[in-house]
C-alpha cells in the first residue's frame, strides 16, 4: 500500500476530528494514524480492505502452489 503523506494524522487529531479523517479517506482512500510520530494505524473504506486481504490470500495460495510443483517429487515419496 502507498501511503500519501497528505493522509497522516496524529491520533490526538484523529481523537478530536473523526468526521475530518473519515472524509480523508472517503477522498483518498485511506488515512494513516500516527501514535508518538509513527505510523500506527490506517482507516480505510471496508472495501479497499476487502480488496487488500483478497489480494494476500490469492498470493499465498499462489505460493503455495509453486513450491507443490517444485517439490512434487519430494512430496510424492513422503506420501508413499
Amino acid at each position: 500500500m502507498n501511503v500519501n503523506t497528505n493522509n497522516l494524522v496524529s491520533i490526538s487529531e484523529a481523537n478530536q476530528n473523526f468526521s475530518r479523517v473519515a472524509r480523508m479517506v472517503d477522498e483518498n482512500g485511506a488515512a494513516v494514524i500516527l501514535k508518538n510520530n509513527a505510523p500506527k494505524y490506517v482507516l480505510m473504506e471496508i472495501s479497499q480492505f476487502q480488496k487488500e486481504e483478497a489480494a494476500s490470500t490469492e498470493d499465498v495460495e499462489k505460493i503455495g502452489r509453486r513450491i507443490l510443483e517444485k517439490n512434487r517429487h519430494a512430496f510424492e515419496e513422503l506420501a508413499k
